[in-house]
């Protein structure tokens, strides 16, 4: 790739008439015949991918209330259209995402216990005002949630392009329904996998500064995640109806599961942190757009969503 692609790949603004417009998906699927295990005779690949159920709900809510106390600070009206394309794509991960939740609580796997510790992670400790009191200006306290989200999408970024490619699933027969609600999903986030970095570059001050808070954001994210993704396998697979307390979540099963090709290699994800803590890079770097989009052209939930929105308009 020429010097000139690589300047245009990774800067947004490079030229206004190839800029991608982000634009919600106002999608929905039918879980009726969707089994617990999704990924047949694969329990512990299937519940570390529902930890994103656990996540998203409340995680993406979230998002969405942050976004809105930055909008008034955004001074550029292309990222302010990209910050509001990304809101609504956010909004209707998160609904779909619990609709799963209801789905799981259908067949008897109850996720509320667990999910309550995470409203309370979103809700109160990064809420709109800093936990117990603390002495935190609103602006700074801005600043550090903005770069909480952007470190979250550096990883949303990096699942959704394995998702895109994780051909492992296709052989193991997962659920079609949940293999397009994933890439879907996935497709989303390689697609506006840039926004938030942008608007926290914009509203998370200059300098060496900024950049300070962009490593604090990671610093605080990477462990955080890892340790909810655990703690969430271990749930389901505990709280799991079909498998009665005979399987534990382990290592060598979740490795077993990687050399499959059902999740993510840990080098795909640990060496995202690195990427992200270069003073020169721009998420633009992650992933394909153009797989992302050519998947979304043909994902059935996201085309039935394009179809309802014509026969909408022509009625």
């Amino acid at each position: 790739m020429s010097n000139e692609a690589v300047s245009k790949e990774t800067d947004p603004h490079a030229h206004a008439e190839e800029h991608h417009a982000i634009v919600p998906r106002r999608v929905s699927f039918d879980w009726d015949s969707t089994p617990l295990h999704w990924i047949p005779d694969e329990p512990t690949a299937t519940h570390v991918i529902n930890v994103l159920h656990l996540l998203l709900p409340a995680g993406e809510r979230w998002f969405v209330k942050v976004f809105k106390e930055g909008l008034p600070l955004i001074t550029d009206p292309v990222l302010r259209g990209d910050v509001k394309g990304f809101m609504g794509q956010e909004a209707t991960h998160s609904v779909q995402h619990a609709h799963v939740l209801d789905h799981l609580a259908a067949q008897h796997l109850d996720t509320a216990a667990f999910t309550r510790y995470v409203d309370f992670l979103f809700e109160k400790l990064l809420g709109e005002r800093p936990p117990l009191g603390a002495p935190v200006p609103a602006q700074e306290w801005l600043r550090f949630r903005l770069s909480i989200i952007a470190a979250i999408e550096q990883f949303t970024a990096v699942l959704g392009n394995w998702v895109l490619q994780a051909e492992g699933l296709d052989r193991a027969d997962a659920d079609e329904v949940m293999l397009d609600l994933l890439r879907w999903h996935g497709a989303e986030e390689v697609e506006h996998r840039a926004v938030a970095f942008d608007m926290f570059q914009h509203c998370g001050g200059q300098g060496l500064p900024r950049y300070a808070r962009r490593i604090a954001g990671m610093t605080v994210t990477a462990p955080v995640m890892l340790y909810l993704w655990v703690w969430g396998t271990a749930y389901l697979i505990r709280h799991d109806p079909q498998l009665a307390g005979r399987v534990r979540y382990s290592l060598a099963e979740h490795n077993r599961a990687v050399a499959k090709g059902l999740l993510p290699t840990w080098r795909e994800i640990g060496t995202a942190i690195p990427r992200y803590l270069r003073r020169s890079y721009h998420p633009s770097q992650e992933g394909s757009l153009r797989t992302a989009v050519a998947y979304l052209a043909q994902s059935p939930a996201a085309r039935a969503a394009a179809g309802a929105i014509g026969r909408a308009a022509t009625a």
